[in-house]
């Protein structure tokens, strides 16, 4: 992913307003409080734990939050979503936070096999009180749920390939695999298996981050 190339002048509440309304998000201010609550836990434990590369609380603004709510409107009506490699917490839990107040329904599950990521991303979904969202210790290749995923997404998790390969059978018979990526991964989608075709590649605007992204939205 392209690191932002802007220099902040302006809190992370006013970056998160200025690109919310960007974005043509309405957002609560209880909301928006939690985004900017998970902001502080991810800059906190990071000192420690190493969860992202990305330090500073403004450029986790655009990088981290608004990057991930760019997605959501092509969840199309999915009532179960997993996150592959959620590592901090990414996309699964902005999303989450902003599912809580538009679409309460919608349950995330946060995926990661590294247990100090899952026990941060445990800690905020507690301290948020996100009664839409748990997350799961484990291997993909050895999770193996009772039912499949209506979304399986993965925000720089691997390639396409090895996404499908890897998290293909969590995602249901008639679901879709979204993979987030920046530019356009013309030769990922060249490598991919039979079995698995591309519905289509979508641009996405992510206001504070300088660089293409795109969502690979898998059949």
């Amino acid at each position: 992913m392209a690191a932002t190339a802007f220099v902040p002048k302006s809190s992370p509440g006013d970056l998160l307003d200025a690109g919310l309304r960007q974005m043509g998000f309405s957002l609560s201010a209880d909301t928006g409080k939690n985004l900017l609550r998970f902001v502080a836990m991810l800059e906190k434990w990071n000192r420690v734990y190493n969860l992202t590369s990305i330090r500073e609380p403004e450029r986790m603004i655009g990088l981290h939050i608004l990057d991930s709510l760019s997605v959501l409107q092509h969840l199309r009506g999915a009532a179960s979503v997993l996150d592959v490699g959620t590592g901090g917490g990414l996309p699964g839990l902005p999303m989450a936070i902003a599912l809580a107040e538009t679409a309460p329904d919608v349950h995330i599950t946060l995926l990661d096999t590294i247990a100090k990521k899952t026990a941060f991303v445990r800690h905020a979904i507690g301290e948020l009180r996100l009664a839409n969202a748990n997350v799961v210790t484990e291997r993909v290749e050895k999770y193996h749920p009772t039912q499949g995923f209506d979304v399986v997404i993965s925000r720089a998790f691997a390639e396409l390939k090895d996404f499908v390969n890897g998290a293909g059978h969590l995602c249901a018979w008639n679901g879709r695999m979204l993979a987030m990526k920046g530019a356009h991964p013309f030769d990922e989608i060249a490598r991919l298996p039979s079995a698995f075709v591309v519905e289509e590649v979508i641009p996405l605007q992510v206001p504070q981050v300088d660089g293409q992204r795109h969502l690979v939205v898998i059949k």
